[in-house]
């Protein structure tokens, strides 16, 4: 029996599956453990009971997944307004750096993932499901792409990205703190060391404050963006390269936070969108999870297991050999490294408990705890989708 689920059923049942995911968490540490998305959690049930019935021809169901593609939007406009390019510009030169750091490693990860495709014969897309979309993305990148590889015919696509991106938020969390401790007692960096200043980047977590009154513009703000980015994405698709349907809110978005910025006569609410965004991703995910068709993985069980193999190895080298060395060989790049496995493989929740286990043990360090949280939320998945736009037009 085939059921079809209208989008509003579809948000109520994706709502639930994610108030069972935050119970979920509640009694199974692990899963908190490993900082593991609610809406994750409860989906990857829903979806295993539903291949269950579908096994055994009993009910499969239709969704109307019109409400993920807005949530999606929400989601993506708010991330746009993260892009602040005057913090970047105050942040110093470690700031710089790392973030070059993470530019190379989401076209490395792509780079891998369509050469290792390749080499065991199978598409490119199916290798670019297992890149940086999964790894530094997370389920939001995920479940953004899935759906525009399904454009191209790739079935299960996003089926694929999101079971790579569960697996990195695991093996992500498993390896940071490994990675940064061996570091620390390889090169004998427990000593007490001087701390670099990072009073320009504290001062940007102040704007990040969330006030009541506020919520309202916040969403106007966001609407408008996202209004505006259509007639920015009307004149992307101009060029007939493929872009996501939220790329043109994500520019409007970042626009509007610089030119706040530097006018100081536009004042953006950033905590207030963030969660505002926050919200939306969990539905957008809730969406995305209960819409998982298990059965499509089958013929790529192998190849994928073979693909996310080489983004574990990559992980391991790039954080352990590259960043350490090019952020200092010192003990903050040490956590640095521990966190960038974190978020590198996961998302930015999975690399702060990647430090917090290092710093517990050893001391702070306040130039990590900074710098991931600004990277990883301001500019990662804007330049990610950035990145993942011009290597799917590429293939």
């Amino acid at each position: 029996m085939v059921v079809n689920l209208d989008m509003y059923q579809t948000l109520g049942l994706a709502t639930l599956v994610l108030l069972l995911g935050i119970w979920m968490k509640k009694k199974l540490k692990l899963l908190d453990r490993f900082c593991v998305p609610a809406p994750v959690a409860g989906g990857l049930f829903y979806a295993i009971l539903m291949y269950a019935l579908y096994a055994n021809h009993i009910i499969e169901f239709n969704y109307d997944e019109t409400l993920k593609n807005v949530c999606m939007v929400i989601f993506f406009t708010s991330v746009g307004f993260q892009a602040n390019l005057k913090i970047l510009k105050k942040g110093g030169v470690s700031l710089i750096i790392f973030l070059v750091l993470v530019i190379m490693l989401v076209i490395s990860q792509n780079a891998l993932a369509i050469a290792l495709a390749k080499v065991i014969g199978v598409d490119s897309m199916v290798g670019l499901s297992t890149g940086s979309i999964p790894m530094v993305g997370g389920h939001g990148t995920a479940g953004a792409f899935g759906p525009i590889f399904e454009d191209f015919g790739f079935k299960g696509a996003t089926t694929l990205c999101t079971a790579a991106a569960t697996y990195g938020l695991v093996v992500g969390s498993l390896m940071g703190g490994p990675v940064g401790q061996r570091l620390i007692k390889k090169h004998s960096l427990q000593e007490t060391e001087e701390q670099e200043d990072v009073t320009p980047l504290l001062e940007e977590e102040k704007k990040h404050e969330h006030h009541a009154r506020n919520y309202a513009s916040a969403a106007y703000q966001i609407a408008i963006a996202m209004g505006a980015g259509t007639v920015i994405s009307y004149l992307l698709s101009l060029t007939k390269m493929t872009f996501p349907v939220y790329i043109g809110a994500m520019i409007v978005a970042a626009i509007m936070r610089n030119v706040g910025e530097y006018s100081k006569k536009l004042h953006i609410h950033i905590g207030e969108i963030n969660s505002i965004g926050g919200i939306c991703l969990s539905l957008f995910l809730g969406i995305a999870m209960i819409t998982l068709k298990l059965w499509q993985l089958a013929d790529l069980a192998l190849p994928l297991v073979l693909l996310l193999l080489g983004q574990t190895l990559l992980m391991f080298i790039y954080s352990y050999f590259i960043v350490f060395n090019l952020m200092g060989r010192d003990y903050d790049a040490a956590v640095l490294s521990a966190g960038v496995c974190g978020f590198g493989m996961g998302a930015t929740p999975n690399a702060m408990a990647n430090m917090q286990v290092i710093t517990e043990k050893y001391r702070p360090s306040v130039k990590a705890y900074i710098l991931v949280p600004i990277v990883g939320s301001m500019f990662a998945d804007f330049i990610n989708s950035l990145v993942i736009t011009m290597f799917i037009n590429f293939i």
